[in-house]
């Protein structure tokens, strides 16, 4: 059988060269981590060697490029780009912080306080009736939920699974058993008001959910309760940077594949993200 690898867009082949915004300590160290693995399982042979495919998944995640359009560029397969990409994520996932695992650090630094919030990861849009469980009300938009918790400068400690978009951000840290654990380790959660009422274990429990106040329609907020949300969100104001650095990667811009598959990707990318940042 003839081995036949066109490239993916005319027959001319023009290649292009582009920078990738990510540091040279990034490339080395999953190009490294990749040399382990393929020791490790005993693959003699690739098509190119370690750090070109590090290069290549990098610009994927980072960049969103199209598989196809780097396997044409590469004078390679576009499957065999996909395969590469599914390879990296589930070695990097494997190597993302467990919860328990990731307060207790904090704990043994002495932290006291972490900060918690969610995010609406976008999906494509997809019919029939599965998907309809992925339509967020709050965004109007279809997407995956994702739980994160930051120290008080805003690195990354932990990410959640990827749940169904209109699924509710207390309804996902009770699943987790989110404030069991934070209480276990002595951590008190800071978080915005869409966590309002999820430590619902009685006012005397210690830590508990630090949140804002909420006005209601015939009761309005006073001056003191507003001076408490405004010193409140300055506190909180790091996560968000955890969260923009983690959506660095265009790869969550809008995720096209399987969403079941969208819980290792983001881990995968949380440890990249914290890989980045600590270079």
């Amino acid at each position: 059988m003839k081995k036949n690898n066109h490239p993916v867009e005319g027959p001319d082949g023009l290649v292009y060269t582009a920078r990738l915004p990510l540091s040279s300590v990034t490339l080395n160290w999953l190009a490294d981590l990749l040399r382990s693995h393929f020791k490790k399982i005993g693959s003699r042979w690739r098509a190119l060697p370690a750090g070109k495919i590090a290069g290549i998944v990098l610009a994927v995640l980072r960049c969103d490029q199209r598989p196809g359009d780097l396997a044409g560029g590469n004078g390679i397969h576009r499957t065999t780009v996909t395969r590469w990409v599914r390879e990296v994520v589930g070695l990097l996932a494997a190597r993302a912080p467990r919860l328990d695992r990731a307060l207790k650090k904090i704990t043994r630094k002495g932290g006291g306080v972490v900060l918690l919030d969610g995010s609406v990861i976008r999906t494509r849009r997809r019919t029939g009736a599965e998907n309809r469980k992925n339509y967020s009300g709050k965004n109007k938009c279809h997407g995956l939920l994702v739980i994160a918790l930051t120290d008080d400068r805003g690195r990354l400690l932990w990410v959640s699974a990827a749940r169904p978009g209109r699924t509710s951000e207390i309804t996902a840290c009770r699943h987790d058993k989110l404030t069991a654990h934070l209480r276990a380790a002595g951590l008190g959660p800071i978080a915005d008001l869409g966590f309002v009422g999820l430590d619902d274990s009685g006012p005397d429990a210690n830590p508990a959910v630090i949140t804002g106040y909420k006005a209601a329609r015939n009761r309005p907020l006073t001056r003191g309760q507003k001076l408490s949300n405004k010193a409140l969100a300055a506190v909180r104001a790091p996560v968000e940077h955890g969260f923009a650095h983690l959506k660095n990667w265009r790869v969550l811009g809008k995720v096209r594949t399987d969403p079941r598959w969208a819980t290792a990707l983001v881990r995968a990318l949380l440890v990249l993200t914290n890989q980045e940042v600590a270079r």
